[in-house]
């Protein structure tokens, strides 16, 4: 029952509704005011970008709320240990937010992302509907497939992968239920990232800034004479951010910002030679080679069906984004620059 205010609600307490903070019980029943909410919750917690999301809602003090399995404590933030492939658990760990950040990552392995994916998708949007958060989608690129030209918002799934199907299924899932109206939600979308911190995942990272950090070679995947768009991790994270807080962002596909004129692979590890002062010489990682370390590796073997986005252009647009929100996305030289000066400080792992 609403009690006539903006925000509030009187009711009876029940078995079914989760008691968040901010309920407040009098005489058996319970006020909740809903303005007072503002819980900034990130599903998938410990990762690169939601790691940078966490420090950016931190720094413009918001209340944040990390969820994964085992949570890192974080100084300025809760932390709810939860498996978000199962409903309830999903269910308690997003109670009381007001928005939700999906920015889970699984492990590279298509037959662990087919079981998982649609789960965590599901209870996300089941989650969130129950409780009336809003839900940001942090996605990627697969579910487009080769894209002759420059991939938009509105360019069209075609995918050319296992994992890109899956994508393309469960992305066009979570809208089909905004377009219902059963949820206000969004996707956000990125290229390949790289940055600080991103040494586990970023390809440049692993293959580029890792390799020269221990006066190795740098590598690269397929092509390195073709132009590559990379999303810096530090611009994604704020970008996250900002569409959470404007209420016109809402219910459409974002392509987070990104510099423009990408570079070429041999063009990354020069510049990050030279700042590091390694070789630009590099070791180029055919779809052959691929193919046999596979045989050995199943995060390489996984690899395989995804070097298309190597061997051509790999254009990606964010005009979108930057004309809404005067955004100026990272330049590659400042974004290579900061993260080969972490590798050298030892902080780019």
């Amino acid at each position: 029952m609403w009690d006539g205010q903006p925000g509030g609600r009187i009711g009876k307490p029940s078995d079914d509704i989760v008691k968040q903070p901010g309920e407040i019980f009098v005489c058996g029943i319970f006020v909740i005011n809903f303005n007072l909410m503002s819980i900034h919750t990130i599903l998938g917690a410990g990762g690169v970008i939601a790691n940078g999301l966490a420090a950016e809602l931190i720094h413009h003090q918001e209340s944040v709320r990390l969820v994964s399995r085992h949570p890192a404590p974080r100084q300025g933030a809760s932390s709810h240990a939860a498996d978000i492939t199962d409903l309830a658990q999903t269910i308690r760990a997003v109670g009381g937010s007001s928005v939700v950040y999906l920015c889970a990552g699984l492990k590279y392995d298509y037959s662990v992302w087919r079981q998982q994916w649609p789960k965590i998708l599901n209870n996300a949007i089941e989650a969130c509907g129950q409780t009336g958060a809003r839900l940001i989608f942090f996605d990627n690129v697969y579910m487009y497939g080769k894209v002759d030209g420059t991939m938009t918002e509105e360019t069209p799934y075609d995918p050319s992968s296992r994992k890109g199907d899956l994508r393309a299924r469960i992305a066009t899932q979570l809208m089909s239920e905004v377009r219902k109206g059963n949820i206000t939600a969004s996707i956000a979308r990125s290229a390949y990232f790289y940055g600080p911190a991103a040494g586990k995942t970023g390809i440049p990272n692993v293959l580029v800034f890792d390799k020269l950090a221990k006066g190795k070679k740098a590598q690269w995947l397929a092509n390195a004479d073709e132009p590559h768009s990379f999303t810096y991790t530090g611009d994604a994270a704020k970008a996250l951010y900002i569409l959470a807080r404007d209420q016109g962002s809402w219910n459409q596909v974002w392509h987070l910002p990104t510099a423009q004129s990408p570079l070429t692979g041999s063009e990354i590890i020069a510049m990050a030679a030279r700042i590091m002062g390694g070789s630009s010489h590099y070791t180029l990682l055919r779809k052959w080679m691929i193919g046999l370390g596979g045989l050995f590796d199943k995060t390489t073997s996984e690899l395989r069906e995804m070097l298309y986005q190597y061997e051509s252009a790999y254009l990606f647009d964010s005009s979108k984004f930057e004309k809404a929100y005067n955004f100026r996305p990272t330049s590659y030289e400042a974004g290579i620059k900061a993260t080969a000066d972490a590798y050298k400080n030892d902080m780019g792992s």
